[in-house]
């Protein structure tokens, strides 16, 4: 995945790193299902590939959404956290959770938690965003 930068416009930067399914998606597996480990990631729903795994999560530590190290509780396994700017991105997460859920035929716990979310505002993210520190930035 390439992330040459086409312009200098904000949302065209966010796009050309963002703007995938794929990466979103497991951004939303480390905020909100606590996956770390790279077999987790395989068995989202979605059927992500062993190879575009692989290079989105390469490419998300390239650009310093996320950091890989091992992990100390199996010496065999990587484990992927989130970087600060990883963490920002929970309400653009939270955002589109929102948004699909209003507008699109979501399941309906996974839009209850999203309405949820949503409706605790900027409180209710910077709590998120506390636990998320606590839990990815060591």
């Amino acid at each position: 995945m390439s992330t040459r930068e086409k312009s200098g416009c904000p949302i065209n930067l966010s796009l050309e790193l963002l703007g995938d399914r794929w990466t979103l998606l497991i951004i939303r597996d480390l905020i909100f299902a606590g996956k770390k480990h790279f077999r987790e990631f395989l068995r989202s729903d979605e059927g992500i590939s062993s190879r575009t795994l692989a290079e989105r999560l390469q490419t998300l530590q390239d650009e310093g959404i996320l950091t890989r190290g091992d992990d100390p509780t199996h010496g065999l396994k990587t484990v992927y956290r989130l970087t600060e700017a990883g963490i920002d991105l929970l309400p653009v997460l939270a955002t589109l959770g929102a948004w699909g859920s209003k507008h699109r035929k979501a399941n309906d716990q996974l839009a209850r938690i999203a309405n949820e979310l949503a409706a605790g505002g900027d409180a209710a993210l910077d709590r998120m965003k506390v636990a998320l520190r606590a839990e990815h930035i060591v």
